[in-house]
């Protein structure tokens, strides 16, 4: 027997998703959209603004938008910004209408923010798709965070306290994913599992920007 679903159903629309990426600094969410950007290139990556300085082999408007405070705080003035905040010292924020049109195109949107930004576009946006990346242990992060050998002693556990901090912050996330060392086709299969999942909602997310 087939069947045909009602034209009524609030399921034959098809909305595009908001999907919003965060966890604890160290955890990988660089490698990981930047891996899914090979995989998955039909997705829009929005490219968040900051005022930290370039790291080597990063891209201006690749990796992110790399301004100047002045520069940073027009855009907080103006509101163009969907959210932001100064971690470590620097300023982050997410470019507000990259994403509206987006949406406006169908195009499914990806958005890298820390917990604290996750956390304010989760009041402004309750109906994006929230996602939590987490290392295996906090040990596996520590040492990740030390091969960095970007930030000196003292900031590195700042960082590390501020991961565990961040780890309480489970229940903001509508998912969480396992992001190990070495296996980024792992986390990106299964962030794609959950992009699948969510397309199949009876009552799917319209995130109206």
């Amino acid at each position: 027997m087939s069947y045909e679903r009602p034209r009524s159903s609030p399921a034959s629309d098809v909305y595009p998703l908001l999907i919003i990426i965060s966890g604890p600094s160290g955890v990988g969410k660089d490698a990981t959209l930047a891996r899914m950007k090979k995989a998955e290139p039909l997705f829009h990556y929005v490219v968040t603004a900051t005022t930290r300085p370039k790291r080597p082999g990063e891209k201006d408007g690749v990796d992110y938008r790399f301004l100047s405070e002045d520069q940073f705080h027009q855009l907080a003035e103006t509101k163009q910004l969907l959210e932001w905040a100064k971690v470590y010292g620097n300023y982050y924020g997410v470019p507000k209408e990259e994403i509206k049109e987006a949406l406006n195109r169908g195009q499914d949107v990806i958005v890298k923010v820390d917990v604290q930004g996750a956390s304010t576009i989760k009041q402004i946006l309750p109906d994006a798709v929230f996602i939590f990346l987490i290392p295996p242990s906090t040990e596996e992060l520590a040492n990740r965070l030390k091969r960095r050998q970007s930030q000196p002693p003292a900031e590195l556990n700042l960082r590390l306290n501020k991961a565990r901090e961040e780890m309480e912050s489970l229940s903001l996330f509508d998912y969480v994913v396992v992001n190990y060392t070495d296996k980024l086709d792992l986390a990106v299969s299964q962030i794609n599992a959950i992009v699948t999942a969510e397309k199949c909602r009876v009552k799917p997310r319209a995130v109206r920007l």
